[in-house]
């Protein structure tokens, strides 16, 4: 029976995903410069930004970062902003042509938010004597966790669209309406659910050499 990993491409076609999509992010970047698209830039600056993070952790704090969680990390950033961009000569965006296209980047994200948590929950779980954290609650943790990150996030949406709304420019952020913020509580639920499920298969290395430099700093 062939393995869980071996449905995935090689770590080397991993990289050369994950290089793409930042070469088409910077592309997306010059092309909401071109559109002078305030939105557009300030949303692939930002995917820009998260995807240095996995050099950084890995160079800075010595945390392994997989070719596997590279691409994870890339893909939920390049997909939402590619959404803002929409396809090439389109008038509109991927957000407001495909209706699931929100859910598909909040899912994603939220299996960010998740894995984040889920790795400091587990690291600390290790390495405090006398603390043992069931699988179960570590689970609950992670989708509270991820809900009230995702109610920060609304919040922070719908303060933006007032904002652009008081000055007259266009929002960076969009809100669609209270069934939309819903929606996007599901799929928030179901990212978070994933990883709760299958984290430890991914996340046990970054687990690890969290709980080493929480062992280092208390020693």
């Amino acid at each position: 029976m062939r393995s869980l990993a071996s449905g995935f491409p090689s770590q080397h076609r991993q990289r050369q995903l994950t290089y793409l999509m930042e070469v088409g992010l910077i592309g997306m970047l010059f092309v909401g410069i071109d559109r002078g698209n305030g939105g557009i830039v300030i949303n692939t600056a930002v995917a820009l930004a998260v995807t240095q993070l996995p050099p950084i952790l890995e160079r800075d704090y010595e945390i392994p970062m997989d070719p596997r969680l590279t691409l994870w990390i890339t893909t939920a950033v390049f997909l939402h902003a590619f959404g803002t961009v929409g396809l090439p000569g389109a008038t509109t965006t991927l957000y407001t042509d495909i209706g699931w296209w929100d859910h598909l980047t909040h899912a994603l994200s939220a299996s960010l938010v998740a894995g984040a948590g889920y790795a400091t929950v587990r690291a600390f779980d290790e390495h405090a004597e006398g603390v043992h954290l069931p699988q179960r609650f570590i689970a609950v943790f992670i989708l509270l966790f991820v809900l009230a990150f995702g109610v920060l996030w609304e919040i922070l949406e719908f303060a933006i669209a007032l904002s652009a709304d008081a000055f007259g420019i266009d929002a960076v952020l969009t809100q669609y309406g209270l069934g939309d913020t819903m929606l996007d509580f599901v799929f928030n639920s179901i990212g978070a659910l994933i990883v709760a499920l299958w984290g430890g298969a991914y996340l046990a290395d970054v687990s690890g050499a969290i709980r080493e430099r929480l062992e280092s700093r208390t020693n």
